[in-house]
């Protein structure tokens, strides 16, 4: 087998450990190890590693090494502000096209969410939640609108952020919110009144996630655990 195939190969492997989530940001990426699992030399999961830091997944430092490039506090702040925006006006102007049927299936989204708390994988759970949110806004009837939100969460897939990951807490908290969401939609509240619950929910999720951040700003440098 070529050196170049093997770099392909490595390249293959932590490209797609960083888009599952497996490695997450801050993660830092053990030539040697990685190396020995592929049954190679350092040299081509090397070359890996440059491909990806010029793409951007990867940042190396002198003295420390290579690792999971970390997603820039600023630019979750700003993505998620948008989101919560938007989804919440698309959420508040789709909500008298629901239907009955639209509310039973993200009901039973949400009670998988609920059942998915006692063996929690943050990435699955961040899943259903698209799936959850996706049954409320997607009858939007502004094109525009809608476009933004799936800007927006395709934009946190580019960030490869799940929340959840950080601050697992929050994942409770969020199921007994949607599920009080769903009851305004059926009680046919205004949608004002809707388009702020779904702003606020989302919100709820970042406050958490910068506090979660605030928190450990201070702590001991240590290596992240990975996603499950």
């Amino acid at each position: 087998m070529s050196a170049e195939s093997k770099s392909e190969r490595a390249y293959r492997l932590i490209r797609s450990r960083i888009d599952s989530g497996q490695y997450v940001p801050g993660y830092r990426l053990v030539l040697a190890t990685i190396a020995n699992e592929l049954d190679m030399s350092v040299v081509p999961v090397r070359e890996a590693i440059r491909r990806l830091e010029a793409e951007q997944l990867v940042t190396f430092e002198r003295n420390v090494g290579a690792q999971v490039s970390l997603v820039k506090e600023t630019e979750y702040l700003h993505t998620m502000q948008t989101l919560a925006l938007v989804e919440g006006a698309a959420t508040g102007l789709a909500a008298p096209h629901i239907t009955a049927d639209q509310i039973t299936r993200a009901r039973a989204v949400n009670q998988t969410m609920r059942e998915s708390l006692s063996s929690f994988d943050p990435l699955r759970f961040t899943e259903l939640n698209l799936e959850f949110h996706s049954v409320l806004f997607e009858t939007c009837p502004n094109p525009h609108i809608l476009d933004l939100v799936h800007r927006g969460w395709n934009r946190m897939k580019v960030l490869r952020n799940s929340s959840f990951s950080f601050v697992p807490g929050r994942a409770q908290e969020s199921v007994e919110e949607h599920e009080r969401l769903l009851r305004l939609i059926e009680s046919k509240a205004d949608p004002l009144d809707i388009e702020m619950a779904a702003r606020a929910h989302r919100t709820a999720t970042l406050e958490a996630v910068l506090a979660h951040s605030e928190e450990h700003k201070h702590a001991p440098d240590r290596q992240p655990t990975p996603a499950a």
